[in-house]
């Protein structure tokens, strides 16, 4: 990563609530076609979440502390506030002396900018304030948010705009919290209604949803330069298993997610 930053742009894409095993089931099926053009040889990594909810989840993400690789470790970070001993990096973790990497990257001469999606990046509150309050520019409104069923679609095009408006030359850092997958998620399912519910199914449908306009996201971040991508879940969501539904809570497919991390290159998309 001190490769990276500095030359590359940097995109974060937590597709919000994402279960590990739908978003491996539909890769194999070839119904993410999108995605899987960037995927890595064997598909999604499947990792656990440093926590279960996403406003816990993001606070250590913006602090170096992505999903961690399910085998045991240590496993370097890509990114890392300096600390004193740390086992969890090495010679190409990107140190930073920020409380959190947003402002770290705003140091390096990045533009940071977030495009918000569930509801801890909505702003109408104190603490829902202060994950979009890391970066330089933050959006969010009602379309781009769980309650919406084209959420992703707007985010896209916020995205384009957001890109559209910086200096050529100036590096950017975009989060994207994708909120199309969080419940309610009902209808990207044609005939599904809201006393029907969600489910695995509707779930999927969403993922599907965020692959047929995600192509738009990656050509917009990568029209420019070199673009380094990391596209994982910040937890799963629980559809009845145990008795759980939902998440916030220590389950096998509330803790367990999918990952990937890429660069892309202009003319690729």
């Amino acid at each position: 990563m001190n490769a990276v930053v500095g030359e590359q742009d940097l995109l974060l894409v937590t597709l919000d609530a994402l279960r590990y095993d739908v978003a491996v089931e539909l890769a194999a099926a070839g119904r993410l076609p999108n995605l899987a053009r960037v995927l890595p040889e064997g598909g999604w990594e499947r990792r656990h979440t440093p926590a279960i909810l996403a406003f816990a989840a993001h606070t250590a993400f913006l602090a170096g502390h992505l999903p961690t690789p399910t085998a045991p470790g240590p496993h370097p970070r890509l990114f890392a506030a300096r600390q004193g001993d740390n086992e969890s990096t090495d010679a190409h973790t990107w140190l930073f002396d920020t409380p959190d990497l947003a402002g770290a990257l705003t140091k390096a001469g990045y533009h940071t900018a977030c495009i918000g999606g569930v509801g801890c990046f909505d702003k109408q509150g104190a603490l829902d304030s202060v994950l979009p309050g890391m970066f330089a520019e933050s959006h969010w409104d009602p379309e781009l948010g769980v309650t919406s069923p084209i959420s992703f679609e707007a985010q896209v095009a916020r995205a384009e705009l957001v890109v559209g408006g910086l200096d050529p030359d100036r590096r950017l850092f975009l989060l994207v919290d994708v909120a199309a997958i969080h419940q309610p998620n009902w209808f990207h399912t044609p005939g599904a209604t809201a006393a029907g519910g969600d489910s695995r199914e509707t779930h999927a449908a969403a993922l599907e949803y965020v692959d047929r306009h995600i192509g738009r996201l990656f050509r917009a971040m990568s029209f420019r330069r070199p673009c380094f991508a990391i596209v994982t879940s910040d937890h799963g969501t629980a559809y009845g298993e145990d008795g759980h539904t939902g998440h916030n809570v220590a389950h096998e497919v509330v803790w367990t997610v999918p990952y990937a991390h890429f660069t892309m290159s202009p003319g690729e998309w």
